[in-house]
């Protein structure tokens, strides 16, 4: 009998469900590039209410809602403050500054950071020779820290030091409802202070493609003619959509479940002598290995996939289509691993 094949490399591998599949081929389409599918429209709707905006606009990929967002509310020159590690500098290929023209500057640690960091990043004065700061970007949870949320409070009040200096402010929330089912504090509350707000449908979630930016109606018209600039119209769409809608309706609550098998994952590494850090707050697992090559090549080739992040540390990311025994198989997989040296 064939090893099944764990996959923890990252929550983006989900496939979907047999009810979203079947969402998915009874879809109502149209024309969305003409505002005319009635799928995207509703989950346009669905994604506005839930955080609090005027409107959202749905895009194909997580880069792309971070991307408009920047350039809807920076100009070329600008610096964009963002917290160490952010994925809006690291996994998105430069984009910000190759489409928007804007600096990324990091700040804080581990994707957090204070006021204090904030205002130390600003001019002291406006100068000639000194790039503005015009935009504050959050990541929430946070990917490259091990899916760390950003503490509510703490967020708050950097947000509104923030406003009060004149920036403005995007959140990249792709995992944001893994804050939501962790805190217990609904999307909207954590959307408040910002202008622009990016959340995924492809991670755990669990739809195939897709994400929505959400904003004011007079900014997301902004954002729309950036969508089409940056050829991210798509026309009978609401296939998509309707996984999306789903996955809302559907995948939410079920969050809690990866958080719980994450802990559990954590337990079972440590227990084998691995160092995990941090503690998982969400649905990932960062730890190390005495031998990360080797180590890589061994799971491998017992069916399991977790990626490496850097020269030291993995990553392992729980999500819906991993069940609670493959929890204990993967486990299984890495003690024979480790046994092996």
């Amino acid at each position: 009998m064939a090893t099944k094949t764990i996959d923890l490399r990252s929550d983006t591998v989900t496939r979907p469900t047999a009810a979203m599949r079947a969402a998915m081929a009874g879809a109502e389409v149209g024309d969305d590039v003409y505002g005319e599918d009635p799928t995207v429209n509703r989950l346009q709707e669905m994604a506005a209410e839930m955080l609090g905006k005027e409107a959202a606009l749905y895009v194909p990929s997580g880069t792309m809602a971070n991307q408009i967002a920047v350039s809807a509310l920076t100009r070329h020159g600008d610096v964009v403050l963002a917290g160490t590690g952010a994925h809006l500098l690291r996994y998105e290929s430069g984009a910000a500054a190759a489409l928007s023209g804007v600096q990324v500057q990091l700040i804080g640690r581990d994707g957090l950071f204070s006021v204090e960091d904030v205002v130390a990043a600003l001019p002291v004065a406006e100068n000639a020779h000194i790039a503005p700061v015009s935009l504050l970007a959050f990541e929430n949870t946070h990917n490259a820290a091990g899916g760390r949320i950003f503490p509510f409070e703490r967020l708050r009040a950097v947000a509104e030091a923030a406003k009060e200096r004149g920036l403005r402010l995007h959140l990249d929330g792709a995992r944001l409802f893994n804050a939501v089912v962790a805190t217990g504090i609904p999307a909207a509350r954590w959307a408040e202070p910002f202008d622009t707000v990016s959340f995924c449908l492809s991670k755990g979630l669990g739809a195939p493609v897709g994400s929505l930016v959400c904003a004011s109606a007079a900014l997301l018209h902004r954002v729309h003619r950036l969508r089409k600039m940056y050829g991210g119209g798509m026309r009978q769409a609401g296939i998509l959509a309707a996984a999306g809608i789903y996955a809302l309706e559907h995948h939410i609550d079920r969050l809690a479940d990866d958080h719980r098998n994450a802990s559990r994952l954590a337990a079972g590494l440590t227990e084998l002598g691995l160092q995990v850090h941090p503690a998982p707050e969400t649905n990932m697992v960062m730890f190390q290995v005495p031998e990360p090559a080797g180590f890589h090549r061994s799971i491998q080739r017992r069916q399991l996939l977790i990626n490496p992040i850097d020269a030291r540390r993995f990553r392992a990311v729980v999500h819906l289509d991993v069940a609670d025994e493959d929890i204990d198989d993967a486990l299984e997989r890495i003690r024979e691993t480790l046994s092996e040296r």
